[in-house]
C-alpha cells in the first residue's frame, strides 16, 4: 500500500478514517433530513419566521447535552480505553437512525420524536469528540500528526460533501432511504472501530475525577495559544454559521426545494475537502498563525455575500469558499492544538475543543435561527458574516500568541504549564 498517503499505512488509522467517513456520511445525511422535516412540519402551519424559530430551537436541544456532558465526556476519554467509547457512542447513533428510519417508515414521524433524537444525538456528540479527537494521535508518530489530522479532516469533509446529497435525493426517493443508509454506515462504523488494535496510553495523574475534570479547563485556561484557537473558533463560527439557515434558503429565497439543499449543504464541505486533501499531501510550513486569521475574515465575507445572494450558482460558490476557508483555519487550529497538548489530556482538551466546536455549531444555529425570527434570514446571515470579521480582528489584538505562530513545532514532551507558542515567537 506504498500508493497511499503515509498515515494510512498504518493500519490502526486506515480503520479509524473508514469509520469516521461512513460515520460523517451517516450524521450528514441524518442531520439534512432532521432539519427538513422539522422545517417541514412547522412550515406547515406557521410563518417563515416562525418555522426558523423551530430550526434554531433544534441546535438548542444538540447543545444542551453536550455542555452538560463535557467535563464528563472529556475525562472519560483520558480515563478509559477511548476505542470502547468510540464504539458506544457511535451504537447509540445507530439506535437513533434506527428510530428515525421506524417512525419515517410508519407515518408517525413528528416533532417531538424529532427533538428527542436530537437530544440523544447530543449525547452521543458530547462523548464522541473527545474520543476521537484524542484516539487519532494515539495511532501515528507525532512527525505525521499533522498529515494524520488532514486526512481525518478530509474524511469527516467527503462525508459532509456525500451525505448530504445522498440525504436529500433519497429522501426525495421516499423519506425513510435516508435513515435506512445511515444505519447500515454506522454498523461498518462500529465493526471498523472494533478491529482498531489495542494502543498505548498515558496514565493520569493520580486525583480524583473532578480534580482531574478541573485539570483539563486549567491547562485550556493556562495554555494562550490552545485557547486562543479555540475560543476564536467558537465565536467566529458561533456568529457566522449559515447551516440552519439553508432549508429556509432552498425553500423560500433561492427556490431550490429538497434537491437543492443537498447540493448547498454539500458545497462548504466540497471546498473543505479539497483544502484537506492538499494539505494531506503539502503540509502548512510558515506564518500559520496570519494565514489562519486571514482565513477566518475570507469565512466571513464569504457568509456575507451568501446572506445577499438569490443566484443558486452564486450561492454555491461562496458555501463552498467558506468551507475551504474554514478547512484552512481547523486544519492550522487543530494541528497547534494536537502537538502542543500532552496525551494525558488531550482528552479533556478535546472536550473542551468539542464543546466550543458545538456552542459555535449548535448554538450557531440557535442564533441564527432566533435572530432570523427576529430580522429575516437574510439580515440574520449577512450580519453574522460580518460580526464574524470583526472578532477576528478582536482576537489578533488579544492573542498574539496566534498571528506570532509561524510552524507547527513538534516538541518531544509538550510542556504542560508554561504558555506554549509556535516557533518563531
Amino acid at each position: 500500500m506504498t500508493f497511499l498517503p503515509e498515515p494510512l499505512r498504518i493500519p490502526g488509522f486506515r480503520y479509524f478514517w473508514l469509520a469516521r467517513l461512513a460515520t460523517t456520511v451517516a450524521q450528514m445525511a441524518m442531520v439534512i433530513v432532521i432539519g427538513w422535516q422539522v422545517y417541514d412540519i412547522a412550515r406547515a402551519t406557521m410563518s417563515i419566521r416562525e418555522a426558523a424559530f423551530w430550526l434554531g430551537l433544534i441546535g438548542l436541544v444538540q447543545f444542551v447535552p453536550l455542555f452538560v456532558l463535557t467535563p464528563v465526556s472529556g475525562w472519560a476519554a483520558d480515563r478509559l480505553d477511548r476505542r470502547y467509547i468510540a464504539r458506544a457512542v457511535v451504537s447509540l447513533e445507530l439506535l437513533c437512525a434506527l428510530i428515525l428510519f421506524g417512525a419515517t417508515w410508519e407515518g408517525l414521524i413528528s416533532l417531538p420524536i424529532l427533538f428527542t433524537v436530537a437530544a440523544l444525538l447530543g449525547v452521543a456528540r458530547a462523548f464522541a469528540g473527545p474520543a476521537l479527537g484524542a484516539l487519532a494521535p494515539n495511532l501515528v508518530p507525532r512527525e505525521i500528526l499533522p498529515n494524520a489530522i488532514a486526512l481525518s479532516s478530509a474524511a469527516w469533509q467527503t462525508g459532509a460533501i456525500v451525505g448530504p446529497a445522498l440525504g436529500g435525493i433519497l429522501y426525495d426517493v421516499t423519506p425513510h432511504l435516508p435513515y435506512a443508509l445511515s444505519s447500515a454506515l454506522f454498523a461498518f462504523s462500529v465493526i471498523c472501530l472494533f478491529i482498531i488494535p489495542p494502543i498505548a496510553r498515558t496514565p493520569l495523574r493520580p486525583g480524583t475525577p473532578l480534580s482531574q475534570m478541573i485539570d483539563g479547563l486549567a491547562y485550556v485556561r493556562r495554555n494562550r495559544l490552545v485557547l486562543g484557537a479555540i475560543t476564536l473558533d467558537l465565536f467566529a463560527v458561533l456568529l457566522g454559521g449559515v447551516t440552519a439557515m439553508l432549508p429556509i434558503y432552498a425553500r423560500d429565497i433561492l427556490h431550490v426545494g429538497p434537491e437543492g439543499l443537498g447540493p448547498l449543504r454539500a458545497a462548504p464541505a466540497l471546498g473543505a475537502t479539497l483544502t484537506a486533501i492538499i494539505f494531506s499531501v503539502r503540509p502548512l510550513e510558515s506564518d500559520v498563525g496570519v494565514k489562519m486569521l486571514t482565513a477566518v475574515v475570507i469565512f466571513g465575507g464569504a457568509t456575507a455575500i451568501f446572506g445577499f445572494s438569490t443566484w443558486f450558482p452564486l450561492s454555491l460558490t461562496m458555501l463552498a469558499l467558506l468551507g475551504a476557508a474554514d478547512m484552512f483555519s481547523v486544519y492550522i487550529r487543530q494541528s497547534l492544538i494536537q502537538l502542543h497538548t500532552p496525551d494525558e489530556m488531550r482528552g479533556r482538551v478535546a472536550g473542551v475543543s468539542t464543546l466550543a466546536i458545538s456552542a459555535s455549531n449548535e448554538l450557531g444555529e440557535t442564533r441564527s435561527g432566533f435572530l432570523a425570527a427576529l430580522v429575516g434570514p437574510v439580515a440574520a446571515t449577512v450580519g453574522g458574516g460580518v460580526a464574524a470579521i470583526a472578532v477576528t480582528l478582536l482576537w489578533a489584538g488579544l492573542f498574539p500568541e496566534l498571528r506570532r505562530a509561524r510552524t507547527f513545532e513538534l516538541p518531544e514532551t509538550p510542556p504542560e504549564d508554561a504558555d506554549v507558542v509556535a516557533t518563531g515567537v
